[in-house]
């Protein structure tokens, strides 16, 4: 069972690592998305969050203090899903649906970071804590 964990971080970890790598190098084009939804300070949003992914997506390949991770990683999905991702007020059907998915996928993420906190820490083949 531990190495099915540890490829579950890997893989996990891995995901939001490259989503916050994503932040910084299409910054431009998140920043105008964020600009568009009125997100406040939009390049500075984008850089922010894209640094809570990295920060949290670490936490979770390493292992290293997996509730600061963790809790980081669900403030990120939270904020997002409720401002950037708010299909009920969308009008086009593609869109909606668009956003319907990312606000799901990021709820069913948010699900699966409540299961890991719940794990006995420290986690196998970790760096502990």
């Amino acid at each position: 069972m531990d190495i099915a964990f540890l490829i579950g971080r890997i893989i996990a970890g891995g995901f939001f690592l490259m989503n916050g790598f994503n932040h910084f190098k299409n910054l431009g084009m998140m920043t105008g998305y964020a600009k568009m939804k009125g997100t406040p300070a939009p390049a500075v949003a984008v850089a922010g969050t894209g640094v809570l992914l990295l920060l949290g997506g670490f936490s979770l390949l390493l292992g290293y203090q997996p509730i600061v991770g963790i809790g980081l990683l669900v403030v990120f999905l939270l904020f997002v899903s409720f401002n950037m991702h708010n299909f009920w007020g969308v009008q086009d059907p593609q869109m909606k649906m668009a956003e319907m998915v990312n606000f799901t996928k990021n709820m069913a993420l948010v699900g699966l970071l409540l299961m890991l906190a719940a794990m006995p820490r420290p986690w196998p083949m970790s760096l502990g804590q």
